[in-house]
């Protein structure tokens, strides 16, 4: 990694070759208009494919879940990895990656929207265990009302017609 700094009227190029990062993010996305498309056969392979894409962009995925309308993924994000950039990643090629091999999941598309969370390191260990007991906590709450709780806990301002789709 390299960084700029100034030195008269010209920038020097200084490496950084021990730069680090710990910045772990909660991603949360559902499927268009919230269909319940992950099936309990999808799922799993699913699961395993997005890890796949993030351990590719070096932003190893540490836990998955969710349930037929939407996903939960935590991401230990890469130091030159961009959140945008991800998730565009993770998107757009899980989402080719099924209707090729899944013909029969032809109408699956995610929404256009996500939401993206901090997560402290001293967190990672109860974030993973609500991502795992998200079939037990959707007997309860809507997806909706899940994300209007993240969106207002972590005092992000929204306006409800342009959250869905």
């Amino acid at each position: 990694m390299e960084s700029q700094a100034p030195k008269g009227d010209t920038y020097a190029i200084i490496p950084m070759p021990q730069s680090h990062a710990s910045l772990h993010i909660h991603i949360v996305f559902s499927t268009k208009h919230r269909e319940p498309l992950i099936t309990s056969e999808l799922a799993p392979r699913l699961y395993g494919y997005l890890g796949g894409i993030a351990r590719g962009v070096k932003s190893p995925l540490i836990a998955v879940g969710g349930i037929a309308d939407h996903v939960h993924l935590l991401v230990s994000l890469g130091r030159q990895t961009c959140i945008s950039d991800l998730v565009r990643d993770l998107k757009a090629n899980s989402s080719g990656w099924v209707h090729e091999t899944f013909p029969e999941h032809a109408r699956f598309a995610w929404q256009a929207g996500y939401g993206a969370f901090a997560v402290s390191k001293s967190n990672v260990e109860d974030v993973k265990g609500y991502i795992a007991r998200q079939e037990q906590h959707h007997r309860k709450q809507t997806f909706q009302d899940e994300y209007r709780e993240f969106l207002s806990r972590h005092e992000i301002e929204w306006d409800e017609q342009y959250v869905w789709d």
